[in-house]
């Protein structure tokens, strides 16, 4: 009897060679993911943390119902930091309304920059308002990067209200803050929003100045069709 290619990729994820294991996962791209996330189930224990990191992330794109309670629980209760920062990833992928709590404690409650990190980034992903709160208390981190996450999940959600205190953010000696910024503006749209866009359209970093450059024009399309 010929085995079907998921009992293949099955019997392959078992293999004693991590490279074997490695292909069988990225080979579940295809599969549905009411077929593939029981095949992922079986290496979230892996010795290997490359390959628990990739399945997790398999799990945020892969949805099915147990895949919400699945990245909590590690979220939650694995030691390794970067584990718990791939399932703070792999929730925001998912953008399932429940993970704002989960997420937003963890911003609060983690002591590990990365994994507040991705929890910031995910919250922006999930596109809830409730947010607000807990992005602007990172845009007082002493992290830049937690910074940068902020500026971008408060444009992500689209949040007009903080506008004012993200604006402070246009004289960072940091270039990719100062690209985040002109990002999330385009998002925005405020007449203090196109002011600062306008000032950042004439910035020294090319990135800056052409993520400013986009977003005025995103920004002018709204308000053509307004």
């Amino acid at each position: 009897m010929v085995a079907t290619p998921l009992e293949e990729i099955s019997t392959q994820l078992e293999s004693t060679n991590l490279r074997d294991r490695m292909v069988a996962l990225a080979s579940l791209r295809h599969i549905s993911p009411e077929d593939a996330v029981p095949l992922i189930k079986k290496v979230l224990n892996d010795e290997s943390l490359q390959l628990r990191s990739m399945a997790i992330f398999a799990l945020g794109v892969k949805p099915t119902a147990e895949c919400y309670e699945i990245l909590v629980k590690i979220l939650e209760n694995d030691p390794d930091y970067g584990i718990r920062a791939d399932a703070a990833g792999a929730l925001g992928y998912l953008g399932d309304p429940r993970a704002f709590e989960v997420l937003a404690r963890t911003f609060y409650e983690d002591t590990d920059w990365l994994v507040r990190f991705s929890a910031a980034v995910s919250l922006g992903n999930i596109k809830d308002p409730r947010a607000h709160d807990v992005l602007i208390q990172a845009l007082n981190s002493s992290e830049t990067v937690l910074q940068e996450a902020a500026i971008s999940a408060l444009g992500e959600i689209q949040d007009i209200d903080s506008v004012d205190s993200i604006l402070r953010f246009a004289q960072s000696d940091d270039w990719l803050v100062r690209q985040r910024l002109a990002e999330a503006l385009g998002n925005l749209p405020t007449n203090k929003s196109i002011s600062a866009l306008k000032y950042l359209e004439k910035d020294q970093h090319p990135n800056v100045a052409q993520a400013s450059r986009i977003s005025l024009g995103r920004l002018e399309k709204q308000t053509l069709k307004a």
